[in-house]
């Protein structure tokens, strides 16, 4: 017994992904419960056999009126009642109803496709905004909008190609099969059917080839546009560094790999064609050859070898587009493929099935012994319990790595805890809705970022349904509100990506409007300051600090001197609590905090 090769193993493999991605896609087709859906796809396949019939009937009416109009063929004068112009115009007429035909199966189908394209997109940008924080730090956005883009084009080519190539194809060469064999006789069958089987093996053989090359091509594409979008996301940077030709070099390095693996896509594609272009050819001239010596022989008819030449034009023409087909559907798998697997990527942090909306009564926060660690082996926080009351402001402060701003992701659960717990007012945050949880935090990042849309737009995501009045009130009360009237377009100013337009302390209170539109009780303040100048970071903190008023606050700081006023400060070090009570108390007991303090005092007076 023959030991399966790599390759073998890998053809294999190909395979039976194939087959899952197909799987995949047939509910999309055929939905259940929706009977409007499947109405169409029954029409469209109605429409489909109907042009397949009409176009293998087509040639018949030629070869007629052929056989009417030569010498010795006036006693076909009859054919159907029709004469020489009669049957051209009824030639005339099959082409038009089977070209009709295929255009209303298109018609009847284009809503199928489009509503499977919707709703594998939105499934598809739905399940990406699930996955972890772990994901999304390790991903890369260029190469994952690239997935996405050739995933949802290739499930557009498999369902109109596989349905409306394919299966019209396999339909056609069965019918003229049919007809060849009892029209003349089975040698022309058997000269069709190893073409056709020579053509089909070639094309597969030479596409499974291809299809390694091909998916080559697509990975140095995907990293060209990788370096292309990162580049171009860090455009300050590079300017910083003068470091355009180094990105330049790296790009063009990318997209060498990529010419080459093109070149050799292209080389093999020739290849391929003429190879197609050989076997066919010499099925048409053997089957041409036959039918001349059967008209010499006086057993045919001229008409019958226009007959004969009719078919095998017709069966040679969807061939040679069969091995584009194939060849995209092949591609089109694979693409699919890439995307379904992102689909079945696992979200990391998922709702209980018996999970019920968080309701805040006063906004005490409670960690009760929590443990985590991003990664198994190495443990950021050990064993924290912290108690925030109802309207209290609690810092978080310690040196970099000592698990401050982890305490809010997973306040926030884009993680959950390894060990303890987390509560809301005595709810386990594991325990309610993620969408109830999100919406009754608000948080002040760091580095506010912003949509590439209006500050209205930017402004209003806090709440998208607020009025124009309540807007205005939130930007008002972040004292942003003078700045926008004063930009020519006043809120209809577009920030640029990322809000680059904008000052870093224009952006930040842009951001403490959002998280004012917002409301929330609970306010997760994380190093919201600590990238501003002193003199903006003052006049924010002032923002802030009336955000701040009625409501639970954890601020994770490393400017010491915008939380001193804070009910409690707790020092994290190492993933421990070494440390906690007032600014003054802390001073007092002269220990890590006032080590921390007076090293900053001291850096600022230099």
């Amino acid at each position: 017994m023959r030991q399966l090769t790599k390759t073998d193993a890998n053809l294999n493999n190909a395979k039976i992904q194939g087959w899952k991605v197909i799987k995949r896609v047939i509910p999309y087709l055929w939905p259940a419960g929706n009977t409007n859906v499947k109405v169409r796809v029954v029409a469209a396949m109605v429409a489909l056999f109907a042009s397949q019939i009409i176009a293998v009937l087509t040639p018949q009416f030629f070869s007629q009126a052929v056989d009417v109009m030569a010498p010795e063929g006036a006693s076909a004068a009859t054919y159907l009642g029709l004469g020489a112009v009669g049957l051209t115009l009824a030639y005339g007429m099959s082409r038009l109803l089977s070209v009709g035909f295929q255009q209303l199966r298109d018609v009847i189908f284009t809503r199928v496709g489009q509503r499977a394209l919707r709703q594998l997109a939105l499934e598809t940008f739905t399940h990406i905004h699930r996955l972890s924080m772990r994901y999304h730090i390790t991903r890369k956005t260029g190469g994952l909008s690239r997935i996405i883009e050739r995933g949802v084009k290739g499930v557009e080519f498999l369902l109109r190609f596989l349905l409306f190539s394919v299966g019209p194809l396999i339909l056609q060469l069965l019918m003229i099969a049919g007809v060849l064999f009892f029209t003349f006789d089975v040698w022309y069958l058997v000269v069709v059917a190893v073409t056709i089987g020579l053509y089909v093996w070639f094309t597969f053989a030479v596409t499974e080839w291809r299809v390694k090359i091909r998916k080559e091509m697509n990975d140095q594409d995907t990293d060209a546009n990788q370096k292309a979008i990162d580049s171009l996301l860090n455009f300050e940077t590079v300017k910083y560094f003068g470091a355009e030709k180094w990105e330049a070099d790296r790009y063009d390095g990318a997209m060498r790999q990529y010419a080459e693996a093109a070149v050799k896509t292209n080389y093999t594609l020739a290849f391929l064609n003429f190879g197609q272009a050989l076997i066919i050819t010499c099925g048409l001239v053997g089957v041409m050859v036959m039918a001349a010596i059967g008209v010499e022989n006086g057993a045919l008819t001229v008409g019958d070898f226009v007959l004969v030449n009719a078919y095998m034009i017709q069966i040679t023409m969807p061939l040679n587009f069969l091995g584009t087909v194939y060849r995209e559907i092949r591609q089109a798998l694979i693409d699919m493929g890439d995307m379904f697997d992102l689909l079945e990527q696992p979200a990391e942090v998922n709702d209980k099935p018996d999970a019920k909306p968080l309701v805040v009564t006063g906004g005490a926060i409670s960690l009760h012994d929590v443990a985590f660690g991003y990664d198994a082996a190495r443990p950021i926080l050990k064993g924290v319990s912290l108690d925030v009351l109802p309207g209290q402001t609690v810092a978080i402060v310690g040196s970099s790595g000592s698990g401050k701003s982890t305490i809010g992701r997973l306040l926030f659960r884009f993680y959950d805890v390894v060990g303890g717990a987390l509560t809301i007012d005595g709810q386990d945050v594991r325990d309610v809705t993620q969408v109830s949880l999100h919406s009754q935090i608000g948080v002040v990042p760091q580095d506010t970022v912003l949509f590439n849309d209006t500050v209205h737009y930017n402004i209003a995501y806090g709440r998208p349904v607020a009025t124009e009045g309540e807007i205005i009130a939130a930007a008002k009360a972040a004292k942003i509100h003078d700045f926008i009237m004063s930009l020519p377009e006043g809120y209809a100013t577009q920030v640029g990506e990322r809000g680059l337009k904008l000052s870093g302390g224009e952006k930040q209170r842009v951001g403490i409007a959002r998280t004012l539109l917002k409301n929330p009780p609970i306010l997760l303040l994380d190093e919201a300051t600590s990238a501003l100048d002193t003199q903006t970071e003052m006049e924010i903190q002032a923002e802030l600090k009336a955000m701040a008023q009625g409501r639970t606050v954890i601020t994770i700081a490393h400017r010491l001197s915008t939380i001193a006023d804070a009910d409690q400060i707790v020092v994290l070090e190492n993933g421990v609590i070494v440390e906690r009570g007032t600014h003054d108390a802390l001073l007092v007991a002269d220990g890590r905090y006032a080590q921390l303090w007076n090293r900053q005092a001291s850096d600022e007076t230099v």
